[in-house]
């Protein structure tokens, strides 16, 4: 077997093997590792691309036991703090853009067209 072969059979092992862990990850341990992904299912799929590709890593976490000093903070100061960054780029982002289309040049000339000169057969006829 030729070394790209291996490299492509070594690849395709690693994304399979991925995929099931990724998916079983998703299934079974999400719920059991962060308290804040109970019944949020509508984020879970754009999770498996990243599980998929550091597969070993997520098993190795999902694994160890976990430790008290891991857990998440989900105090209202942190929450309130997301809501009000989240909402400042909902407003923030839009007016950059609205800026930019507002502030672009109208002026610039536009090219004359420029005509390409047939072959010297066709110009014959």
């Amino acid at each position: 077997m030729a070394a790209p072969a291996i490299i492509v059979a070594l690849g395709q092992a690693w994304l399979l093997a991925g995929l099931a862990a990724g998916v079983a990850f998703l299934l079974f341990g999400l719920d059991r590792r962060d308290a804040a992904a109970r019944g949020a299912y509508g984020f879970r799929p754009l999770l498996l691309p990243g599980l998929v590709l550091l597969w070993p890593l997520v098993l190795w976490r999902w694994l160890e036991p976990p430790s008290p000093s891991r857990q998440p903070s989900l105090r209202r100061s942190h929450k309130r703090a997301h809501a009000l960054l989240w909402l400042g780029l909902a407003c923030i982002l839009p007016a950059i853009l609205a800026t930019a289309l507002a502030l672009r040049r109208h002026d610039i000339p536009v090219p004359a067209s420029v005509r390409i000169d047939t072959g010297p057969s066709e110009r014959d006829e």
